[in-house]
């Protein structure tokens, strides 16, 4: 029983160091493409921003989008109601910003699942452009982010664009190893999706995407029944045999859950989703850690009396993942605080395997303090049972 659990081990850090290997090849890969990736490709773009509620440090994070170094683009916040404080925040940057053409909308009461696509369909509808960029509201950006991201379009074949992102956050170590998570984590298995099939997904904190292709899947309303909209607008849109393009512009995205609690809620729901909208990558996920293989081996090459083999294979996993923050956060998402972020990932490591294996506990997630059971391809089926795949009210 020893063996097998060494043996366990073993084949566990194995794997992980496989795919270590394939990031190496992704970040020269992303790296090399980010020495090239200059274009003077300028279209017209509408900017989408979805907003619900008041967040830390909203104006300045939506002002950044009012700096742009971009010609010709124009920003359309959308929320339920106007006294949302979420809108308020950008009326008050808007104001200092006149020279930004602005556009307010107002959903009312959501009519799909996904309260979010009840917003994007209205922005749709009233955006002036054909280039859409959904950026979620806990983000900042630098003036570049609209040239950077429009670029790939340029080629068109190209039918949406996304880009990866660096956690920051400040309050509380829980917040720390969910930024660590969103940095490293998230990173390395986005950069060896990239260089083994091509991305097929779009990330949350920026989906772009041409209005013709968002035609083509249906329109924003066929998201509304999903929790990751994210995988799923990127994912139809390449299966219309479009390409995805994986931008080398890298964004903030800020860290909002600073107690415990909350962190474990929102990972462990994240982990879910995508355990329902990519059932056999999900799985597979669990060979790419190494810091709980490391601990097994340890265990058990102490329990058949090798202690210094123990910790060596210990210490390989946490040492192989502090190199791994190291070359993702200083050469791709550029960590501010890099050596912060390669000490804190080993322990990320082990809690995102725990994170894994909570996914499987059972198929409900809490959504806007709703309960919801997720169903194959990931749609949320609400109490009543009935997946809403239709708008049921009108504008």
């Amino acid at each position: 029983m020893i063996n097998i659990l060494l043996g366990i081990g073993l084949l566990g850090l194995l794997t992980s160091t496989a795919f270590t290997i394939l990031v190496l090849f992704g970040v020269r890969r992303f790296t090399l493409r980010r020495r090239l990736s200059k274009s003077k490709f300028l279209p017209p773009v509408s900017l989408f921003k979805p907003l619900h509620g008041a967040e830390p440090n909203l104006d300045a994070h939506l002002e950044t989008f009012f700096q742009q170094d971009y010609p010709e683009y124009e920003i359309l916040f959308g929320a339920r109601v106007s006294s949302d404080p979420g809108i308020e925040a950008a009326r008050r940057v808007a104001a200092r910003h006149p020279e930004i053409p602005v556009k307010f909308v107002l959903t009312g009461e959501p009519w799909y699942v996904n309260a979010k696509v009840s917003t994007l369909e209205m922005m749709a509808r009233n955006a002036s452009h054909d280039i859409f960029i959904v950026s979620d509201s806990d983000v900042r950006v630098t003036p570049d982010y609209i040239r950077e991201v429009v670029a790939p379009f340029a080629n068109e074949n190209v039918g949406a664009v996304t880009c990866l992102y660096r956690g920051v956050a400040d309050q509380g170590v829980w917040s720390r190893l969910e930024a660590t998570g969103m940095s490293v984590e998230m990173s390395a298995g986005v950069l060896v999706a990239d260089l083994m099939e091509g991305v097929q997904f779009t990330l949350g904190p920026t989906m772009a995407a041409r209005r013709t292709c968002v035609q083509e899947i249906g329109g924003f309303g066929m998201l509304g029944a999903y929790c990751a909209d994210d995988f799923v607008l990127g994912n139809a849109i390449a299966a219309k045999g479009h390409t995805v393009v994986l931008s080398t512009h890298v964004i903030d995205h800020i860290v909002l859950n600073t107690s415990f609690a909350d962190s474990q809620k929102h990972q462990i729901r994240w982990m879910k989703s995508t355990r329902f909208s990519r059932p056999k990558g999900h799985f597979g996920t669990c060979l790419t850690f190494s810091v709980p293989f490391g601990i097994i081996s340890a265990l058990a090459a102490v329990m058949l009396h090798h202690p210094l083999l123990g910790l060596g294979l210990l210490a390989y996993s946490v040492l192989s993942r502090v190199l791994l923050a190291l070359l993702i956060g200083g050469l791709v998402v550029r960590e501010r605080r890099l050596w912060r972020t390669a000490m804190l990932f080993p322990v990320r490591d082990l809690l995102g395997f725990i994170y894994w294996a909570a996914s499987y506990g059972d198929n409900t997630i809490v959504w806007r303090n709703q309960i919801y059971r997720l169903a194959p391809g990931g749609l949320m089926v609400p109490p009543s049972g009935r997946v809403e795949h239709q708008r049921l009210l009108t504008s």
